[in-house]
């Protein structure tokens, strides 16, 4: 728990309680909201010959829609700046460093 803190930068065993909250609420959320914005745009399973392709697309949607949701569910639980600042280096890993300087 302690290299978890220290990696992290945050000092209590409840920090660490509530982010891992964070990500698992998120992580179910994402998956459970993705179908009914495919939905949304008239994408279902049933439209497509090879489900590979649904699938691909449902992954493709996941990705954004956890970013926004893990910023809110940390904003939820009280750990907004800690996941703004993983969201933050994350993208920047990614390619998008240019949108937050």
């Amino acid at each position: 728990m302690e290299k978890l803190k220290e990696r992290w930068g945050i000092s209590s065993n409840f920090q660490i309680i509530m982010i891992l909250i964070v990500f698992a609420v998120t992580g179910s959320s994402s998956v459970y909201v993705t179908k009914p914005v495919l939905g949304f745009f008239g994408i279902v399973k049933e439209n497509f010959d090879y489900t590979f392709f649904y699938y691909v697309l449902k992954i493709l949607l996941v990705f954004p829609i956890y970013q926004v949701l893990l910023v809110f569910f940390g904003w939820i639980f009280g750990q907004f700046q800690f996941f703004w600042n993983f969201e933050k280096k994350m993208l920047s890993r990614m390619g998008f460093k240019r949108f937050f300087k």
